[in-house]
């Protein structure tokens, strides 16, 4: 049986649509290098290596009151799809069946899915379990054609639909956090409308969007101009209804409304989503790619220099990502695979000690790592459940396109190959040290000769950028756009892009940090080279800062020095070398002792500063 499902899924890699993923006309991708490094390791020890037995266990009581023990399987499978279409093998597509038949065992008469008593369904985390169900089964439904999954779905959704709805219990009110997490149910429930074409379906996702514009709903729409930490007045009880601006489930019902648009073609959904996005970049999400204090929404972005407790949470993270991936896959705007990249080499890659083998909670900006507490009575919690998501997602976005037109997305080494239309298709290959360094080759192989267009991402902070085929230079290259280069490829030819890997200095409320390319870097107390949050005072020239590359450690992929007066005392002080790593290898051994720090504080020299407004 394995066998032979095996033979059936493999055409359809990366070919199918998946809620909350990016559709792209990839038929096979391998990423190599320090990235498929980090891949390899989550799908080896947190999908392959998970006992999917304890995560299907709460399933078959229906005790629950408030907790969030039916989100885990969910989330578990999902990663496991994307791990499987990225590397299908016959024993993770058997343990993803077992489990499956484990689920579909625990379905009541009813059509009910979950572990909620029948007195408290519905309530706080109940109908957010049923979506994460729901889109698992949907999901393994898309690689299988599995119809007795399909069945169940349509089961759980109808007895939904029996509680929740016009008449009945009111979807904003089953919750908390404005309904957000009941209301992002929107998602399985979309999806099966386009599997089914059941106007039943598509009728309860526009009373789910109906009600969320009432008021006691979160008014996604309404409120789509307004900065998201911003909608409402802080909650005087930060886990109840009237706080909206958790951060997790308000981006899930966004990609919600996504769908909606795909499937209705009503701008109003598409525009909410790219409005509240911009609103997110620009006031939330912090150097690293990521954001939120406490999981809401908190103007991050203005406040990142200072220490919050529990920021950066690795689900809002990846639904971050899968967010961008979303509005990139509708879109074709560049800034949202910026937004990816920025996310993925800091935020993503930071929440993974270095052995692979554990997950953080929380990666802030300064201080140590940690893996969160299990959740819900159980060992597991979201972060960990959910982290392969983001991870697995990457190798479905590095390439995309449509009608012909091929995009490079990500940049790191890796092959792929990606259809030009029905009757071509071309073998892409990345021969690279990225994001080490700016340059990458990659190599065009099609089929048979053919004009088409490759469309290269620039990234938004290169600010020049050098693109050459077969030695042929092109001009008039603008950084956050792709750079199309249309011509009859052949085998044989080669694309050279170099980008701006110069230092870029960044400030923040009177705070230092610098980037390098996509990597934001950070001090390190393992180079036992001074306080990492003793003053600094780094200067640029030529707009940009010197960076050394350091001798290579046992710890960091990049490192570097940069000199700079350290401290308050000026007498007979000179610059020296201090050492900066890239954040996701800072503090990733997650050692209590020691400490890193993105944001060093700049010393104040009031001879030349005047400190009145500060």
């Amino acid at each position: 049986m394995t066998k032979h499902l095996l033979t059936l899924i493999l055409p359809l890699l990366f070919s199918s649509t998946m809620a909350e993923g990016l559709t792209t006309k990839t038929e096979k991708v391998k990423v190599d290098g320090w990235l498929g490094q980090k891949i390899n390791q989550c799908i080896q020890h947190r999908i392959i290596g998970e006992d999917v037995d304890k995560l299907t266990a709460p399933f078959f009581q229906q005790e629950e009151t408030n907790q969030w023990q039916t989100e885990f399987w969910g989330k578990w499978i999902l990663g496991a799809i994307l791990a499987y279409q990225y590397s299908p093998t016959p024993e993770l597509l058997a343990k993803m069946g077992t489990s499956v038949r484990q689920i579909l065992r625990a379905q009541l008469a009813n059509g009910y899915i979950g572990n909620y008593s029948p007195a408290c369904q519905t309530m706080q985390w109940d109908i957010w379990g049923r979506k994460y169900t729901a889109m698992g089964l949907l999901a393994w439904y898309d690689i299988t054609k599995d119809k007795k999954a399909l069945s169940a779905v349509r089961r759980l959704m109808d007895h939904l639909m029996t509680q929740v709805g016009e008449g009945k219990a009111d979807i904003v009110l089953c919750g908390i956090y404005k309904g957000m997490p009941s209301c992002s149910v929107i998602i399985p429930v979309l999806r099966l409308y386009e599997i089914t074409h059941d106007s039943r379906y598509l009728a309860f996702a526009r009373y789910i969007v109906k009600r969320g514009e009432s008021p006691m709903g979160p008014q996604l729409i309404s409120k789509a101009d307004v900065p998201v930490a911003r909608r409402w007045s802080h909650p005087s009880n930060w886990y109840t209804k009237e706080n909206g601006m958790k951060a997790y489930e308000m981006m899930s019902c966004y990609m919600g409304l996504i769908q909606l648009y795909q499937i209705t073609h009503e701008e109003q959904y598409l525009d909410a989503a790219k409005t509240a996005v911009g609103h997110i970049i620009r006031e939330e999400i912090n150097v690293a790619g990521s954001g939120s204090a406490y999981e809401c929404w908190y103007d991050g972005n203005r406040l990142q220099t200072l220490p919050a407790a529990h920021t950066m949470e690795t689900c809002v993270t990846v639904t971050w990502m899968q967010l961008c991936a979303e509005l990139l896959k509708v879109t074709n705007d560049s800034k949202y695979a910026d937004e990816i990249e920025r996310s993925a080499y800091n935020a993503l890659m930071a929440s993974m000690r270095v052995d692979g083998q554990k997950i953080a909670k929380y990666s802030p900006l300064s201080g140590y790592r940690y893996e969160g507490k299990g959740q819900s009575g159980m060992e597991i919690n979201c972060c960990t459940a959910n982290a392969p998501r983001g991870f697995c997602l990457l190798p479905s976005i590095m390439y995309g396109g449509e009608n012909g037109e091929i995009h490079v997305n990500l940049y790191a080494p890796s092959t792929a190959i990606v259809s030009i239309d029905s009757r071509n298709q071309a073998e892409l290959k990345q021969v690279t040290n990225y994001p080490a360094d700016g340059r990458v080759e990659i190599q065009v192989t099609p089929s048979r000769s053919q004009e088409f267009t490759i469309a290269l991402r620039i990234p938004q902070w290169s600010r020049n950028t050098r693109i050459t085929v077969n030695g042929k230079d092109y001009q008039s290259i603008t950084p956050g756009q792709y750079y199309r280069i249309r011509r009859v490829w052949t085998k044989g030819d080669r694309i050279e892009l170099e980008c701006d890997m110069r230092g870029r200095l960044l400030e923040n409320n009177h705070c230092q940090a610098i980037a390098y390319g996509p990597i934001v870097l950070a001090r390190d107390s393992r180079f036992q080279d001074g306080f990492v949050d003793e003053g600094v005072d780094i200067k640029e020239k030529n707009d940009a800062v010197k960076l050394q590359k350091a001798n290579p450690t046992d710890f960091s992929l990049l490192s570097f020095t940069v000199n700079t007066i350290t401290g308050t005392n000026r007498e007979g002080v000179q610059p020296r070398p201090i050492h900066l790593c890239d954040f996701a290898s800072a503090g990733n051994d997650w050692n209590t002792t020691q400490r890193y720090r993105v944001w060093l504080p700049k010393v104040i020299d009031v001879r030349k500063e005047d400190t009145a407004n500060y």
